[in-house]
């Protein structure tokens, strides 16, 4: 079994804050393992207030829905109202919006980074990014 260590957790944020300066976009990045539970998070200079809860939970929605938020966003857009009420329903903890991608080793899900503080586009970079960096 492969588990989500800080240091993949630490290398994913790196790779996904390297993205964000190179975007020129204050970026927090926020890194939970499969269940949700939180790894690691770095709030950005210069992000808005929320953006720590935000990433925390697009990281959660990639983790587990073990896909990324940008194919949760195209389901939603769709009308597929599940995706539409999960945030409610999460209560905040899920958030099915661009800027969050799964972790994936050895052909499986071991957790989910998320990201925000730019447009939904160069969140998603960001968290693509990050989630690429991670290997097992």
């Amino acid at each position: 079994m492969i588990d989500l260590t800080l240091a993949m957790a630490e290398a994913a944020v790196k790779a996904a804050q390297g993205k964000a300066k190179a975007l020129g976009s204050p970026m927090t990045v926020t890194v939970v393992d499969e269940a949700g539970r939180l790894v690691l998070s770095a709030r950005g200079d210069g992000t808005g207030f929320l953006t720590p809860e935000t990433s925390r939970a697009k990281a959660t929605a990639a983790a587990a829905f073990r896909r990324s938020t940008a194919e949760l966003t195209t389901l939603g857009a769709k009308g597929w109202g599940f995706w539409q009420v999960m945030p409610i329903v999460a209560q905040g903890d899920v958030l099915p919006t661009l800027g969050g991608a799964p972790i994936v080793v050895g052909g499986r899900v071991i957790g989910g980074i998320g990201c925000g503080g730019g447009t939904g586009e160069q969140d998603q970079e960001c968290a693509d990014a990050g989630a690429a960096a991670v290997k097992g």
